[in-house]
């Protein structure tokens, strides 16, 4: 059974001094080389989807990320090209521009053979329903190339409002995947949804990884809830997640929320995913061959789903 994981980070030493990244940073985000594909192999995946690890270079000025996110999107070209049996890539866009963002991703799908981009959560407070962000959308719904929304680290105020008050490593967690970055991508998720993008731009399509952000064990409360006030909208807050947002098990090796995504996404929108370098591809794998599925959905989830999105 072929495998494609599509949340699997990386790193460059440029863009780590750039964007001064926080959190523990695992060597391994350095390695595309021999030592990846040496574990890809032990752990059984055929390709993974490299992306940037959070917050890539969205934190940065223009001045400073438009051309760094150009330079790290021709490395990342050339490493793809050199082994495309292996790997694929997501751009790394400088969102704080949100016109050359759009820019950047047009150049990235059109002439470096890019499936997408992933985008880490808000840029300094600003979420991408917002209209400046709109070019960014429309060229994404253009090229048919979806956006990969990620969790990112809360602004300080955000996190002094939430967090504070509690041994500085248990926050620093709590904020992040021990909880408030998934709560926060669901947020953005509900935000373009509540906001109408997906009535504007009906082809744009959305993943969010580690097993849907919360928002399949939430979508029907969700749904009653925002659907009374939603007069703007065309169709249903349900509606909208199931046919514009794809999921990935990113970070997850638990049966029942595989089993709360299945009942309420289906198996035709999950995709598999490890997370790495930040969990074990092995483990993920090991998961995914045990999980109690269909061989037909085990199929789609593996790499089928992947294949038809992404065109891999």
């Amino acid at each position: 059974m072929r495998v494609i994981t599509l949340e699997e980070h990386y790193l460059t030493p440029e863009v780590n001094q750039i964007a001064r990244r926080r959190g523990h940073t695992p060597p391994a985000l350095f390695d595309v080389g021999e030592d990846r594909l040496a574990a890809m192999d032990a752990a059984g995946i055929d390709v993974q989807v490299l992306s940037m690890a959070a917050p890539a270079l969205q934190e940065v000025d223009p001045a400073t990320s438009i051309p760094a996110a150009a330079n790290a999107n021709d490395q990342l070209a050339v490493l793809v090209a050199a082994r495309p049996d292996r790997y694929a890539g997501f751009a790394t866009l400088p969102t704080s521009d949100p016109k050359a963002s759009a820019a950047e991703l047009e150049r990235s799908v059109r002439d470096l053979g890019m499936k997408g981009a992933m985008v880490h959560g808000p840029t300094r407070g600003h979420f991408l329903d917002e209209q400046a962000y709109w070019p960014l959308l429309e060229t994404a719904e253009a090229l048919g190339a979806p956006l990969y929304l990620h969790p990112t680290y809360p602004p300080p105020a955000v996190f002094a409002a939430y967090y504070s008050g509690l041994d500085q490593p248990v926050a620093n967690v709590l904020a992040a995947a021990g909880w408030g970055w998934h709560a926060e991508t669901a947020l953005h998720s509900l935000r373009l949804i509540m906001a109408g993008i997906f009535d504007r731009f009906p082809g744009l399509q959305v993943i969010i990884g580690h097993m849907g952000e919360n928002l399949p064990f939430y979508l029907e409360r969700a749904d009653r809830k925002l659907g009374a006030v939603a007069g703007n909208l065309n169709r249903t807050v349900a509606e909208y997640f199931l046919t514009q947002f794809w999921i990935t098990t990113s970070g997850f090796i638990s049966v029942p929320p595989l089993q709360c995504a299945l009942a309420v996404v289906g198996a035709d929108r999950i995709l598999f995913s490890v997370d790495y370098p930040f969990d074990d591809m092995t483990r993920s794998r090991e998961f995914l061959d045990a999980a109690p599925l269909a061989p037909a959905d085990r199929e789609k989830i593996a790499h089928r789903n992947a294949e038809r999105l992404l065109g891999l």
